[in-house]
């Protein structure tokens, strides 16, 4: 059934499969200008239940109108993630964000180790937000200090994994899967699954395949989306 305007202003609740290099913020905003070009209206809300990184592709919940009081409901649901790890490395933003910085040996880890050490990492555990991300910390992002070279304290959180499987050894490229509460950092999972390794790793490869009960294989590209507003 074709959407109205009257429908987006009510609240909709819309799974987009965020395309690779774009930011939440600018898919928001895309979809916000688009809705109201299709419908000529001067205002509406728009917002997202969980932000991706640019260099991650996924499932963005978005919502509409007055739908948007439950972003916070949806925020803190269970998110489920797929990507991959490559150990023997690190960069300063545990993933492709910054260059490799050290390499590390892997020749005494085992496919059995590897396996073993997801088990570490399983129930609540205390974990350290990449310098690299938007937090903030004296109303400056972590990510400001760290592209000033400026050095900040940052306070372990305590998150919870639910699941957490190596999915394929190809080399040194981990493939995985992850279940895991909110403000859980995959990077930092990354950093610190490679340490427990005694060795380095970075992410490589970053998906989100669920939120709660919504799911990223339900979700339709931007173009799709824009495309069925121009079909109404």
């Amino acid at each position: 059934m074709q959407k109205t305007a009257e429908d987006f202003l009510n609240g909709q609740i819309l799974l987009i499969d965020k395309p690779l290099n774009w930011t939440s913020f600018q898919a928001v905003n895309k979809l916000r200008w688009e809705i109201r070009q299709a419908f000529k209206i001067k205002k509406i809300k728009v917002g997202h239940a969980g932000t991706l990184d640019p260099l991650a592709t996924g499932l963005l919940v978005i919502c509409t109108g007055k739908m948007t009081k439950q972003i916070n409901t949806f925020q803190g649901q269970e998110k489920e993630y797929t990507g991959t790890f490559v150990i023997g490395s690190t960069t300063p933003s545990f993933d492709l964000e910054t260059e490799i910085d050290k390499t590390f040996p892997t020749d005494h880890i085992t496919e059995t180790l590897i396996h073993e050490t997801t088990k570490q990492f399983i129930g609540a555990i205390e974990q350290f937000p990449p310098v690299f991300s938007a937090i903030k910390k004296d109303g400056k992002r972590l990510y400001e200090f760290a592209r000033a070279g400026e050095s900040v304290d940052i306070k372990s959180r305590t998150v919870t994994i639910s699941a957490f499987e190596i999915t394929k050894i190809d080399g040194n490229h981990l493939n995985f899967r992850v279940v895991c509460s909110k403000g859980t950092y995959i990077r930092s999972l990354a950093n610190d699954f490679g340490a427990a390794l005694n060795s380095g790793a970075h992410l490589s490869v970053l998906r989100r395949t669920r939120i709660g009960d919504f799911l990223v294989k339900n979700a339709t590209s931007i173009d799709g989306f824009i495309e069925s507003l121009t079909t109404n």
